[in-house]
């Protein structure tokens, strides 16, 4: 008598579904938008575009700030989140990742104030570059992260997520400074933005397909599923707006408005993709068994 290929033990899930809030969501967002704006407003300064360099850096701040609050607000209580700085372990992306939240935001902080109340120059310049060298890190690590988990629709993408993450933050933060920057200097937040679109769609392409049907079914079913196809959707849309007006205020606004939406709704769609992955046992039955299979056969 044949057993059913998708059942475990009474039906029950095999792995426990993540524990982590909302709060959590809006942090993948949040903290790739803060490195990446970081990265932006550095590059800016140093080509010269003050007007650029300013507007980004001061987002970079603002935004930064919010990162521990998210942060704390998941974990409970903010002894939690310090007691995570009180060692640091390479091959923990958590250990790693707390360290780079951290540093981030105090450079970032140093950085816009010091650019708003017009101060310290040098001590501006250094903060500025510490803030961008952080924010290569605050761009990926939380992909690395989601990936450094058994849940298999983030465990078995582990190659591209944080890929996907990088370039999703690259988009935002182009389309976040060109909404706020006259056209004449918001060039290359365009460009950023665009070329970040264009990478996020490769990547999730990529990704989706590693997956597979089975794997991947949790991006194209429930929640994960509607989120990420209006993310897509809302990428390709804002994406042809900056493109085409995006040298107008109206245009620049709409279409940078139009990407940070689609940017949050793709980090809830990987978000409520391991919460789904968790909690069917199929995902983790099937993909175990073949596993198994193909070693014997090799």
């Amino acid at each position: 008598m044949s057993t059913p290929e998708h059942k475990s033990y009474y039906g029950r899930p095999i792995l426990k579904e993540p524990v982590w809030k909302p709060e959590v969501a809006w942090y993948l967002f949040t903290g790739g938008l803060s490195g990446a704006l970081s990265g932006l407003g550095f590059a800016a300064r140093l080509s010269g575009n003050e007007v650029l360099a300013r507007r980004a850096l001061t987002l970079a701040g603002t935004v930064a700030a919010a990162n521990p609050v998210l942060l704390v607000t998941d974990l409970g209580r903010p002894l939690r989140f310090l007691n995570m700085l009180r060692v640091f372990k390479v091959t923990s992306p958590m250990s790693v990742g707390s360290w780079i939240v951290a540093a981030h935001g105090t450079t970032s902080g140093i950085s816009t104030g010091c650019e708003l109340l017009g101060i310290l120059p040098r001590t501006r310049t250094l903060a500025n570059g510490a803030a961008a060298a952080l924010g290569l890190g605050m761009s990926t690590y939380t992909g690395a992260l989601v990936a450094d988990t058994s849940i298999p629709v983030w465990h078995e993408a582990r190659r591209e997520l944080p890929f996907v993450f990088a370039s999703g933050a690259a988009m935002t933060a182009g389309a976040a400074a060109a909404a706020v920057t006259p056209a004449r200097d918001a060039r290359p937040a365009r460009l950023l933005a665009l070329m970040g679109a264009a990478g996020e769609l490769a990547n999730l392409w990529a990704m989706e397909r590693r997956l597979g049907a089975l794997i991947g079914e949790p991006y194209h079913e429930g929640p994960s599923g509607r989120y990420g196809t209006l993310g897509k959707r809302l990428t390709l849309a804002g994406t042809a707006v900056l493109a085409v007006a995006g040298r107008k205020r109206a245009g620049a606004v709409g279409g940078g408005a139009l990407l940070l939406a689609a940017g949050a709704l793709t980090r809830w769609s990987v978000f409520k993709a391991g919460f789904a992955s968790a909690r069917d046992p199929k995902y983790t039955v099937v993909p175990q068994r073949e596993r198994v299979e193909s070693r014997a056969a090799g």
